[in-house]
């Protein structure tokens, strides 16, 4: 492509090469522009009208977030049991799939290959986590009740996905058993990308330990990777809904595992109150991009 210097020795593309740049970048921003920036819109606008499909929308203001606030019970629950699943899955995941994949890098390819694919392949089966049914099945043929009856530790099986003292820790062991995959293959690849040169030169410098090299190196040095990983694993926290529904039911008892999504879906989808169930998206939509810099914040803490 043409291009012509400008003073300092800056180059700047040329009238024809914009043309062409804008052409291969038109896909990709249309895309952007109807899947991402109107949809959101769309939602912020449709928040403070009442809209069910049938009739015509009818601007009622901020009355959908005082509701979601004040008079929505199950919402506040279900804010409870999400920001539960977020705070537990999301960093305790995140720290995991880190902590796994920094003990593995090191060891020989076809070990790491292994290994990488065994972590990683819960994420690729789709509806695995219907083997947590089996095992927890509520009655006598279920894996853990019937260990648990032939050791005579209990009389009657338990319903475990059907009691709210078992459910939600259910959830949670099933959703950090399925959503580190990702941020496993993140970091196992921005580990492998980390210059040795600069463990070389951090060795020079006086750094002794591998406690010191992941602090002051490894982890400066991959805050982009770090900040993918930690977006996705949180998303995927703050999602969680179809593997709460599928195990525990809907509604599960007492609510115990109802989330915002689910309470979303509910309200949008099953009763058609679309300008209350965009308020629900707005707040959450807010919540994700709030915590989205709180990590960048943190990760930026790294190495000082």
């Amino acid at each position: 492509m043409n291009k012509t210097k400008e003073k300092g020795g800056l180059k700047k593309w040329s009238g024809s090469d914009r043309i062409w740049l804008f052409v291969m970048n038109a896909p990709f921003l249309f895309l952007f522009l109807f899947v991402t920036v109107i949809p959101v819109i769309s939602s912020v606008v449709l928040s403070f009208f009442r809209y069910d499909m049938v009739n015509a929308p009818d601007f009622i203001g901020l009355k959908n977030y005082y509701r979601m606030f004040v008079e929505d019970g199950v919402f506040l629950i279900a804010i409870k049991n999400t920001f539960k699943l977020v705070v537990i899955t999301g960093p305790v995941g995140f720290m995991m799939s880190f902590v796994l994949a920094w003990m593995i890098n090191d060891l020989s390819p076809a070990k790491r290959t292994a290994l990488s694919f065994l972590f990683y392949s819960p994420a690729l089966m789709g509806n695995v986590y219907f083997i947590w049914q089996v095992l927890f099945s509520g009655d006598s043929y279920g894996y853990v009740n019937s260990i648990l009856l032939s050791l005579n530790v209990i009389s009657n099986p338990i319903q475990f996905f059907n009691d709210e003292k078992y459910a939600m820790t259910l959830v949670i062991v099933v959703q950090l058993w399925m959503c580190m995959g990702v941020s496993f293959l993140a970091n196992i690849s921005g580990l492998q990308n980390v210059d040795n040169s600069l463990y070389e030169a951090g060795a020079i410098d006086g750094i002794r330990n591998r406690w010191a090299e992941l602090w002051y190196i490894t982890l400066p040095s991959m805050k982009g990777i770090l900040l993918f990983g930690a977006v996705m694993q949180i998303q995927a926290s703050f999602s969680i809904s179809g593997v709460a529904t599928a195990l525990t039911g809907f509604p599960s008892v007492n609510y115990s595992t109802h989330t915002i999504v689910t309470h979303l879906s509910d309200v949008a989808t099953t009763r058609f109150e679309l300008g209350y169930g965009a308020a629900l998206s707005v707040f959450l939509f807010a919540v994700m991009a709030l915590t989205r810099i709180l990590i960048g914040k943190l990760l930026d803490m790294t190495g000082k």
